[in-house]
């Protein structure tokens, strides 16, 4: 086997389309958008690369891909946590342990002759990418979140990679005779009172000045949460670019005080990886025309975001705004999944299970010292 540094853009492509080949027969799989691909490792199209040192590597067998990996560096991460930790991701690899041995070395000798001094993955050049799905496989990802075999958590073992944490997922489903706890009705009716709090709904005409209202809030809630670092202006206006095209103003909530500041914030997107399914990442010639007919009567969602000023913790807030946001998208069949709930916030885990969420997927991330 030949490990290969990528660094033309034929290269580049046969990182990027590896997947696309690799996956073609399992069926849980949603092919990307191949431009959403290519705009991750596009400087001009991602700004989170600006603050990023990377390598990505593709592995060969005989002159064909059995393997990819990027090595990375966040320097606005690395800054913030105050530790040395690089990080990998886009790894992808055949049911072999020395094609895996080869790939995660690569990674852990470009990182560590980087001045790194830990590894830490799956990461991506993504928000809320993160991790390799060890429970709950046998369903389809959600719009931005990962899908691998079972055999990868063998493969990041193997060499030494021990979980440094997990992240849970929930679901909600009408069509399985779900309906918002009694207790949680009650309880929220209370706190909407008590503190004087509403909320409202996205306003399309002012998205920019939105947009930066949840970058502000965002960067205060979820301060202290493991695995963050602060996002650049740059990349909050990325992300909401690409998203204007699906976001509803129904699934995007705002909770305010009797002032009208913002204290509390959700995100629901509609999950386009139903419609996406079939189009094996092109819009041409039809794949538009079947996500423009299919987003409006499209009911299922990922909870992408919730943030609550840090001073309304534990006051019920987020639990009112999850009311709100299960009331603003209701339809007779609705589905949501709540996404990347890191597994020791006992708070937001109590919170959800209070409102009868059952559990369904589980990430892992991993870390070994250099």
């Amino acid at each position: 086997m030949n490990m290969r540094l990528v660094n033309s853009h034929a290269e580049l492509k046969r990182f990027m389309e590896f997947p696309y080949r690799f996956y073609r027969d399992d069926p849980m799989w949603v092919p990307p958008l191949r431009s959403e691909v290519q705009g991750q490792f596009d400087p001009k199209h991602n700004p989170f690369l600006d603050h990023c040192e990377y390598a990505l590597f593709i592995l060969e067998r005989e002159g064909a891909v059995v393997g990819r990996i990027a090595a990375f560096i966040d320097t606005l991460a690395v800054d913030f946590w105050g530790e040395p930790i690089g990080l990998f991701g886009y790894y992808e690899c055949i049911p072999d342990p020395d094609a895996s041995s080869m790939l995660l070395e690569t990674t852990s000798e470009w990182l560590r002759s980087h001045g790194m001094k830990a590894m830490r993955g799956p990461w991506s050049f993504v928000s809320q990418e993160w991790g390799l799905v060890v429970e709950g496989s046998d369903h389809p990802p959600v719009i931005m979140a990962p899908h691998n075999p079972t055999y990868y958590d063998e493969h990041m073992t193997s060499f030494g990679l021990e979980k440094v944490k997990d992240l849970l997922c929930y679901s909600i489903s009408a069509q399985e005779g779900y309906e918002i706890p009694e207790r949680i009705l009650t309880l929220t009716d209370r706190v909407a009172k008590r503190y004087g709090v509403t909320v409202r709904q996205l306003n399309m005409r002012h998205y920019d000045q939105e947009v930066q209202t949840i970058m502000e809030l965002s960067n205060i809630s979820i301060l202290d949460n493991w695995g963050y670092s602060p996002v650049t202006e740059a990349e909050a206006q990325a992300v909401a670019r690409d998203l204007k095209q699906i976001v509803q103003p129904e699934g995007v909530l705002f909770a305010e005080d009797t002032q009208g500041k913002v204290i509390g914030f959700a995100i629901a997107l509609p999950d386009v990886n139903v419609l996406l399914k079939g189009l094996n990442g092109h819009l041409l010639p039809f794949g538009w025309l079947k996500l423009l007919r299919g987003l409006p009567r499209l009911h299922s969602y990922r909870m992408f975001a919730l943030g609550v000023l840090p001073e309304y913790h534990g006051k019920g807030i987020d639990a009112l705004i999850y009311r709100g946001l299960y009331e603003s998208l209701y339809t007779p069949d609705i589905w949501i999944e709540i996404n990347y709930v890191l597994e020791d916030n006992v708070p937001m885990n109590n919170a959800i299970r209070k409102l009868n969420a059952k559990p369904m997927r589980r990430y892992r991330v991993y870390q070994r010292e250099l």
